[in-house]
């Protein structure tokens, strides 16, 4: 009997590569979670918060959701502006979690960016106003879950 045996052995690596674990979590009990980055062995620690029978002392799991929208924008950003010879250091984000009922989940999450402190041209401005819909993050949220994002320069 004949097996199939792939040509590129360099495919399969990177199939590998692709699922190997990213972060470790343990309920810790009253319902908070810890997070172990399994790469670099930072921990993060999730609270539910107060309005869903939790302590709020620290991120809940959907404002990491919202904090993932925000982050992953400006990561874009800082690497198309590195790329491109300008600098976004020091920019800051506001962000608004909204939560919806039945089902509860996030329905609406508020970005106000603010770039007032870099030294932009009209191009650098196009530039990042063209990468707030097209990160990792908003192109996976659910189609429903609007995204208000707004940059002030």
């Amino acid at each position: 009997m004949r097996f199939w045996k792939p040509k590129f052995d360099y495919i399969c690596l990177d199939i590998k590569i692709i699922f190997m674990e990213t972060i470790r979590t343990t309920y810790t009990g009253q319902l908070r979670t810890e997070a172990i980055h399994v790469q670099s062995g930072n921990k993060l620690i999730t609270d539910a918060p107060t309005d869903n029978h939790g302590k709020g002392e620290t991120f809940s799991p959907t404002d990491l959701l919202a904090t993932s929208l925000a982050s992953c924008i400006f990561t874009i950003m800082g690497i198309k502006a590195e790329a491109s010879g300008f600098n976004i250091d020091g920019a800051t984000a506001k962000t608004w979690k909204i939560m919806s009922e039945n089902p509860r989940r996030v329905a609406e999450v508020k970005i106000e960016f603010d770039f007032s402190m870099c030294e932009l041209n009209d191009k650098h401005k196009k530039i990042l106003q063209g990468l707030v819909k097209v990160s990792p993050v908003p192109l996976s949220l659910h189609p429903e879950t609007i995204q208000n994002v707004s940059i002030k320069f």
